[in-house]
């Protein structure tokens, strides 16, 4: 007896893959649920003193960038505690850095993932930027006690911060495409990024105001995207003070959104060749 049951009909179209990439990235949506998860409880597996880690590293920089540049160097403050001056931005810096290590190597480590099945690999890259958002979100633990200790009260400015908290995942997410993708074909970025991110360090303005760089230089330092970032942070967090340099601000927005669409067509163009390279 002939089988009359309507079955599914599958289409392949050429291209069709591309036309519903975007699409895939939400039906993989517990994909990105998992590794970001997975990844969230390896960081700190069989360590003594577990996700304290995430609050220990950046407090022990700020203790030491507080000792030179405030006590040593005696650089001005803006009118606020140094600790606060420091951590507020050590915790843009450690979120860029933090992802621009884990999203250059995300990619390699999920080698036999990549491989094996299909999936949108935009979804590794971006579980590794989440998962520096959730040590993001516990350092900040840190800045409301020294707001605390210091009886430090923002301004309305705090109410802004989740613009500029928006600008930091864009800059992290944009280096972080383009780090991974160089990483699958040239390994030798392995060895590159952390030597970047300890650069980095020095050349942005964490230990001290960007005010202190001389007018005439102070368009030029805005090149570094992290710059806008990080005095974006101090505007909202410290209020009185502390002012934008609107010029170089806008300079860091627009290199920060270039970083990261470029870094997404870099990524996408990359993308099909994956597989066979890594």
């Amino acid at each position: 007896m002939k089988d009359t049951t309507s079955q599914p009909e599958l289409i392949i179209e050429a291209g069709r893959s591309e036309g519903q990439y975007w699409k895939d990235l939400w039906l993989y949506r517990e994909l990105f649920y998992f590794l970001a998860w997975r990844d969230i409880l390896v960081r700190y597996k069989q360590t003594s003193i577990g996700i304290a880690w995430a609050l220990i590293r950046p407090f022990l920089t700020m203790v030491v960038f507080t000792v030179v540049f405030g006590r040593l160097a005696k650089l001005p403050s803006q009118g606020v505690p140094y600790p606060i001056l420091v951590f507020s931005a050590m915790l843009p810096w450690q979120f860029f850095a933090n992802s621009l290590s884990e999203c250059s190597t995300s990619l390699t480590t999920n080698s036999n993932l990549i491989s094996k099945v299909y999936f949108p690999r935009l979804v590794v890259p971006t579980s590794a930027v989440v998962v520096s958002f959730v040590d993001f979100m516990i350092s900040g633990m840190i800045l409301l006690a020294l707001m605390a200790w210091y009886n430090f009260v923002p301004s309305w400015r705090i109410l802004t911060l989740p613009l500029f908290i928006s600008i930091a995942f864009a800059a992290s997410m944009g280096a972080g495409l383009w780090f991974a993708s160089l990483n699958v074909q040239y390994r030798d970025f392995r060895y590159i990024v952390p030597f970047i991110v300890q650069f980095g360090l020095y050349i942005s303005p964490v230990g001290f105001s960007s005010s202190l760089v001389p007018e005439q230089w102070r368009f030029i330092y805005s090149l570094n995207p992290m710059v806008g970032v990080i005095d974006g942070f101090r505007w909202a967090i410290l209020g009185g003070e502390s002012n934008l340099y609107l010029p170089g601000f806008i300079l860091s927005l627009l290199l920060v959104f270039s970083l990261l669409f470029s870094g997404i067509w870099y990524f996408r163009k990359m993308e099909r060749r994956f597989a066979d390279v890594i």
